[in-house]
This record gives C-alpha cells, structure tokens and sequence, in this order.
C-alpha cells in the first residue's frame, strides 16, 4: 500500500509555540470516539500555563467524534460542551501524556505523564479531571516550591521519584500471568 499525501485530511490543528511536550497517542476509545493526548506545548515548567489554560488545546486529553468527512463534532458529556473551555477537552492538567491505553477490562483511560524534574506519575483519566499541572509534579508541589493549592485535582494512581526510576511513558494494563521476566 502507497500513501498518498494529496488525501490528507487534517481534522483539528493545534498551534504551539515550543517543539517539545507535543504529546503522543491517538486512539478511539471504547464507544467510538477519538481521544488526544496532547503536551503542554513545550519548554520547562509550561511557561504558557496552557495545562491550567481551559481555552488552550494544550495540556489536556481531547475527546472528539470524527465525522466521515474529516470534519469533527463534540460530544455533549465534555466538560466544556456547553461553554466555559474549549468543548474538545476530557480532561486537563497534564504535562506530556506520551503513551496511553483503554483497559480492556474496565474501559478506563490510562496514562503515563512524562515529569519535569522530580516525579512521573500514572493516572487514570476521567471525563472533567484536572491533574494538576504545571502546580503539581505527580501529588507535589512542582519544584522549587514546597507548599500550592491542591483543592480540585486529582491525585496519580501512583508516582515516583527520580530517585526509583526515570521517564514514564505509559503502557497497558497486563492481566495476565507472569511466567518470565527475561
């Protein structure tokens, strides 16, 4: 099979200032429609604040249903359907969510989001949740700081220091045995 450019047909652009924190997967979940895992749009400690930004395209998970045209509509349970945000966010406050997954098991979301300095963490991403970004590392205050606002964010399933591993860049839920580690 050959691609043929000349049948691209873009059905959301988001614009970003920064190359880096773009963000990773694109996949359909378990009803159909297309979720985004979009980066906070790049360079250190998002000088933007577009995680926090509910009008930026940036920082969040996107959910859209994709119309056989290219053309996109919304899903009326967003967050931001009826107006306050943009009506493509699921969900906001995230870094750089590089790799993610539906479990097979229970349908949930997820994600693996990249840290800055200090702390990874793994989330399950649900419709309306704010994750904390650019304010918190993980469930910590983001480097330097030692105290911040925490009402109204959602907690990682589990983080980790830089001290226990490095870049966490998602995967899947295993419900399997495991027989060997080599």
């Amino acid at each position: 099979a050959t691609l043929d450019p000349a049948t691209l047909d873009p059905i959301l652009t988001i614009e970003k200032k920064y190359e880096n924190h773009n963000g990773g997967n694109i996949l359909f979940g378990p009803v159909g429609n297309l979720y985004l895992g979009m980066g906070d749009g790049g360079s250190g400690g998002d000088p933007d604040n577009n995680a926090q930004n509910p009008n930026s395209l940036l920082g969040k998970f996107l959910r859209i249903k994709v119309g056989a045209t290219g053309a996109y509509t919304i899903p009326t349970d967003n967050p931001f359907a009826a107006g306050g945000g943009a009506p493509e966010i699921f969900a906001m406050g995230v870094r750089n969510p590089w790799r993610w997954s539906f479990d097979r098991g229970t349908g949930k979301l997820w994600a693996g989001d990249v840290g800055q300095q200090a702390y990874e963490e793994v989330d399950i991403i649900e419709r309306g949740g704010n994750y904390g970004w650019r304010i918190r590392e993980g469930a910590h205050c983001t480097p330097p700081a030692t105290t911040c606002q925490t009402a109204g964010f959602t907690d990682p399933v589990v983080d980790y220091g830089r001290d226990v591993g490095t870049t966490i860049t998602g995967g899947y839920v295993y419900r399997g045995a495991i027989t060997s580690l080599v």
